[in-house]
């Protein structure tokens, strides 16, 4: 896990507005203490008071102009000149002096949130070294099409994805997976822009254009996250779109309503409707709730999990279902031959000689170089197995339905391990036993998913009953489905939809899970490291191959929930509570101010709890 300080320096405009605060607080106690009477007392309160707020009552006029009547500009302004003409000129500035303080730690905390974003855009690489003749030339990333050599020297940034072709060193992925473990990688490993080259130097073949590459992918995916708002999100744009105005004509219903039908005090209730409009200013919703969900984001990126956007963050910390695909998720997807009959094993090779799934992968790796040239007619069945011609001969390859559906003739295996069975011309010649490794890291994962709350887990896989219930009982899973086809998982997420009541999430390698991925209310891709397939299908991608992200991920999105709901009551609370004392003529407008700029830097600075997650 990593440490990230943000230094935030001020803009121009903020280190301005600092020294209007300044200067208008200055000329507000000397106002104060001259001893001023009569006509002069309004010109010297409104140096202090334009000083800081020309800019509010600016932008509130130029908003009416262009249709945008209520707003935070328009309320501080109608509250600030109201209680101008009723002389209360002191509140009148201090509301205003307020409010401009209010919005400069508004300003410095989004900046503070988005720079915690701009840190993770300097994974961006600058320049690419590209083998032009016999020499390399440094050109933009964007420039350099697929298939050319590229060189990396030690200290570079990895600008492509590809394959090394030249050279042995470590990689720096913390940027993109937040661990801090260098990666060894030799001629023949795959590499993804992004990472920093820490020692040798690198030839590296090019496999993806810069803007398919996984770095352009991953600030893409950040950089659009914000667009997509959480409920809450939604709730408050809403809330603030009919409660201004409703604000507005309340104030005006308590200003005229009591003196012109109960004999009420004009200058009192004036001034009690001033005291709600201040109070009832919403920026502290406004600016804390989409802050927490932005600070959510980044913490989270700053882990290693990239969230698409605020609504995702939300609905997995109210998820209580959690589905998991064990093979490269639960399992590192990687298979070792334990033991193989000879000659089921030459046929098993030649006939997945095409395949990319990860049996056939080691199958052929454990047979050695294959001739395919010897085989013909490939036919790959999905959760089955194989069909094909080798040597002149008809091989079926798979599991034992595969073996069913064809009448083969067969000595089911009795151990827990994956078998692979082969039959050649309808004759069953024997079979190849392979397992899977359990990750390391999966049992402690799944012990922390039950500590943080999380009840139900299910294991979906392929594999018999036997194998799958050794894999469910080792890491701890609550339950599990064996035996199921790719649409069969598809359909046994639709189940579990149908009988929770909370959000579901389906956590899988993001490789061949793209439907279900889809289907479930939120998709988490494991293993994502520059998988196309992953980034676009799931909602959520944790960087590395580590289920331990994924306990992480829900306990910053249920940090980032908690925080937004202590704002909407916080704030809510204390506003409500003011409005009815103001109401009453209980409170002044200093309470005022600290129910609307008081709440509001509070709410913010409770947001900002979420930059250090």
């Amino acid at each position: 896990m990593q440490n990230h300080r943000t230094i935030i320096t001020l803009s121009k405009s903020q280190k301005l507005t600092v020294a209007r605060i300044i200067l208008s607080g200055i000329l507000l106690a000397v106002v104060s203490f001259l001893p001023l009477e009569g006509i002069l007392r309004l010109p010297a309160f409104l140096i202090p008071y334009l000083v800081i707020g020309w800019d509010v009552l600016y932008s509130a006029v130029r908003n009416i102009i262009r249709g945008r009547v209520f707003d935070e500009n328009f309320l501080m302004g109608l509250a600030t000149i109201g209680a101008l003409v009723i002389g209360q000129y002191p509140e009148a500035v201090f509301v205003m002096l307020f409010y401009k303080t209010g919005e400069l730690f508004e300003d410095v905390a989004v900046a503070r949130s988005r720079q915690s974003i701009a840190d993770l855009m300097s994974i961006a690489p600058d320049t690419a070294n590209i083998l032009k003749g016999d020499e390399f030339v440094t050109i933009s990333p964007d420039e350099v099409p697929v298939g050319s050599t590229i060189l990396i020297r030690a200290g570079d940034r990895v600008p492509l994805d590809g394959v090394v072709i030249d050279g042995t060193s470590e990689l720096d992925t913390s940027a993109l997976t937040g661990e801090s473990i260098p990666r060894e990688v030799s001629s023949g490993d795959s590499v993804i822009s992004g990472c920093i080259n820490l020692s040798g130097v690198l030839r590296v073949k090019t496999e993806k254009t810069f803007g398919d590459s996984a770095v352009s992918r991953i600030l893409e995916l950040v950089e659009n996250a914000a667009a997509k708002k959480a409920k809450a999100e939604n709730f408050i744009s809403v809330f603030a779109r009919y409660y201004t105005p409703a604000v507005v004509f309340a104030a005006l219903a308590a200003a005229f309503i009591p003196p012109l039908f109960f004999n009420g005090v004009w200058e009192e209730w004036i001034f009690r409707a001033l005291i709600f409009l201040v109070v009832s200013c919403p920026c502290a919703l406004v600016i804390s709730i989409p802050l927490g969900f932005f600070g959510g984001i980044g913490a989270a990126s700053r882990h290693g999990i990239l969230i698409k956007g605020g609504n995702y963050l939300e609905a997995l910390a109210k998820a209580d279902t959690f589905v998991f695909d064990k093979t490269g998720t639960i399992t590192t997807g990687t298979f070792s031959v334990v033991s193989a009959d000879e000659e089921a094993l030459y046929y098993s090779a030649h006939a997945g000689s095409e395949s990319t799934h990860p049996l056939s992968v080691s199958i052929r790796e454990k047979f050695g170089e294959v001739d395919r040239n010897r085989v013909r007619n490939i036919q790959e069945f999905g959760g089955r197995g194989i069909s094909a011609e080798v040597d002149g001969h008809h091989v079926l390859s798979g599991n034992a339905k595969l073996m069913d559906e064809n009448g083969i003739s067969f000595e089911p295996a009795v151990s827990d391990s994956t078998t692979v069975y082969a039959a050649v011309d309808g004759r069953y010649i024997g079979c190849v036993v392979l397992e899977d490794t359990i990750k390391p890291e999966a049992k402690k994962a799944f012990s922390e998913l039950r500590s943080i709350g999380i009840k139900k887990t299910v294991m979906l896989t392929g594999d018999r009953e036997s194998a799958a219930k050794r894999v469910a009982d080792t890491v701890g899973v609550s339950e599990f489905r064996s035996d199921l086809l790719p649409q069969d998982k598809v359909s046994a997420v639709e189940e579990l939809i149908s009988e929770n009541r909370g959000r579901v999430v389906f956590v899988g390698d993001g490789i061949n899970d793209a439907p279900v991925l889809a289907r479930a209310d939120i998709g988490v891709s494991m293993g994502a490291l520059g998988s196309d397939a992953a980034i676009e299908a799931a909602d959520i991608v944790l960087m590395d191959d580590s289920l331990a992200r994924l306990p992480e991920a829900i306990r910053i999105a249920k940090k980032t929930r908690c925080i937004v709901i202590q704002n909407i009551v916080f704030a809510l609370g204390i506003k409500f509570g003011v409005i009815i004392l103001a109401l009453f003529g209980v409170a002044n407008m200093w309470e005022a101010i600290f129910a609307d700029v008081g709440v509001a830097v509070i709410a913010i600075l409770n947001s900002m709890r979420m930059l250090r997650a």
